[in-house]
């Protein structure tokens, strides 16, 4: 940590003054799971406050109780030393709690002040909506974060990032004293990850309490001023983040070491398996070239835009492709629906888990089989669903998934634990090309770490495996070649020995 990060901090000032949030005693039980049992945590005015766990640690859900979403069965809440009662999100936004999910949940088809101030809009003299002072307040207001956005302008025309600074906006608008961030970064570049970073310090210095949660340990020390550790649903230790390592945080998370990151196998390489050669979709990227072979994981990096996951749609048949060509085995294949790139043996897990991989109302079993349903199981018009109940339930142990059965409705699971869904979801295909989009993504170290050596371990089963990550080291760790694309281009392809941060930042930002 550097010296001006310590520096800009009013840690010790904060530790000698009372919490600004004290939770004591929470219990809360759902059908055959206790969530969290006897939790207690301390937020102090003007700190950032980091929560660390693996996904189903009960993060989540202690976060959702202090934010009026769930009702505790147990324990007690105090706010400035007051014990307070809420029945709803709207209870803690009067109190002054905010909450900025991880998924965003803003109306696409409103304007961007109409989001912010929704419920709350100025009104004029005849009871309508005062437009010109909705979008003065609106300007004031990002002002004073340094948010160059128009409030004029529709959310369904905004990126995911201007999307999010919306989302802080607008709790910022509550004049909340507790604001709670689920992964705010985990859609954002580095550039945007200074200034929300930046906004955060200036609300710590306006004395706020910041809750923030991620799975990212550089932001931990980069940000927060101490961190609390949750492991199966019961808190371990609160440290001040000058007191320990990556290394300390991540024991006390997992209650294990994990030796090894990026557990990449030495395998051999076979033929090529998929050969892409000068794929466009008009207007989005052009020619790009490209060949996977048996047991070869390629990465694919870039920068935010940079048309990565617009080539594996184009692949899999989302986007079909406007022109050139793609061989499976050296055999041409046209590919302009899904359908058709499943029965060629490919599989595809997508970059959003809510928007296009998750059916968020069915339940785990539902979700896992949904790619295999009219494939191996179905015999003389009937669905094996003994057998396929079987299969699933051993790929979700095989996953580690935390759920009290496979009926469960993934919608209720953690973000990591509905991707490891999805993953269970492909791997039933027993694919021999898997292209997966930002793998990892809201997952914790844990399942990291299990998810790179499952994919090591296909690899070593020969399957052909194109892996898109935002994460420089898990590009660098996992993969034999990695293809960089800027502005919708191939800018080149690095072998694994070529490979390191400095030589593929240089061609994504060419």
């Amino acid at each position: 940590m550097s010296d001006t990060a310590t520096l800009d901090r009013p840690a010790t000032q904060a530790a000698a003054a009372p919490p600004l949030l004290e939770i004591n005693g929470i219990l809360k039980i759902f059908p055959g799971v206790v969530a969290l049992n006897n939790v207690g945590f301390k937020l102090r005015a003007g700190t950032v406050h980091a929560l660390m766990g693996e996904n189903g640690a009960g993060k989540s859900t202690l976060m959702k109780i202090i934010a009026g979403i769930y009702i505790p069965d147990k324990g007690d809440i105090r706010l400035r030393g007051k014990a307070i009662h809420m029945k709803s999100p709207l209870d803690a936004l009067n109190l002054g709690i905010a909450m900025i999910h991880q998924e965003l949940n803003l109306m696409p088809y409103m304007t961007v002040a109409e989001n912010v101030w929704i419920t709350r809009e100025p009104k004029n003299a005849f009871g309508f909506v005062d437009h010109a002072e909705l979008y003065r307040k609106t300007a004031a207001l990002f002002a004073e974060l340094n948010i160059k956005i128009d409030p004029r302008e529709e959310i369904q025309n905004l990126s995911v990032a201007s999307r999010q600074m919306v989302e802080i906006a607008k709790a910022v608008s509550w004049n909340s004293d507790v604001l709670i961030m689920d992964e705010p970064t985990s859609a954002l570049t580095e550039t945007e990850v200074a200034h929300l970073f930046a906004i955060i310090r200036n609300l710590r210095a306006k004395g706020k309490g910041i809750i923030y949660i991620t799975h990212k340990m550089n932001e931990l020390f980069e940000i927060a001023d101490e961190f609390s550790v949750f492991r199966d649903g019961q808190y371990i230790a609160t440290h001040a983040s000058t007191e320990v390592t990556r290394d300390d945080i991540i024991r006390m998370m997992v209650g294990r070491e994990i030796t090894q990151m990026f557990p990449k196998m030495e395998v051999p390489i076979g033929e090529v398996v998929l050969s892409v050669k000068d794929l466009c979709v008009e207007g989005i990227f052009k020619n790009v070239s490209f060949d996977i072979r048996a047991g070869e994981i390629v990465g694919m990096a870039g920068l935010v835009g940079s048309g990565r996951s617009n080539v594996a749609e184009a692949l899999f048949g989302v986007v079909p492709a406007t022109s050139g060509s793609i061989s499976i085995k050296g055999v041409p294949i046209t590919i302009s629906t899904p359908t058709q790139a499943l029965a060629a043996g490919m599989a595809f897990l997508t970059e959003d888990r809510k928007e296009t991989g998750c059916f968020l109302s069915l339940n785990i079993q539902d979700n896992m089989d949904s790619a295999v349903l009219n494939q191996r199981y179905v015999s003389k018009g009937f669905v094996q669903g003994d057998q396929l109940a079987k299969d699933c339930a051993e790929m979700a142990k095989r996953l580690r998934v935390k759920t009290p059965s496979m009926g469960e409705i993934i919608q209720n699971l953690s973000g990591g634990n509905q991707q490891k869904v999805l993953v269970g979801r492909w791997l039933l295909t027993n694919p021999r090309i898997l292209i997966l989009d930002e793998p990892t993504r809201g997952i914790d170290v844990g399942a990291k770490a299990e998810i790179h050596r499952l994919v090591s371990e296909l690899a070593g089963t020969g399957v052909a495996i194109l892996m898109i990550s935002s994460e420089m080291p898990e590009v660098l760790g996992m993969s034999d070649r990695v293809v960089v694309m800027h502005g919708g281009q191939v800018t080149g392809i690095l072998d694994r020995k070529d490979a390191n941060q400095v030589s593929v930042m240089d061609l994504a930002a060419k």
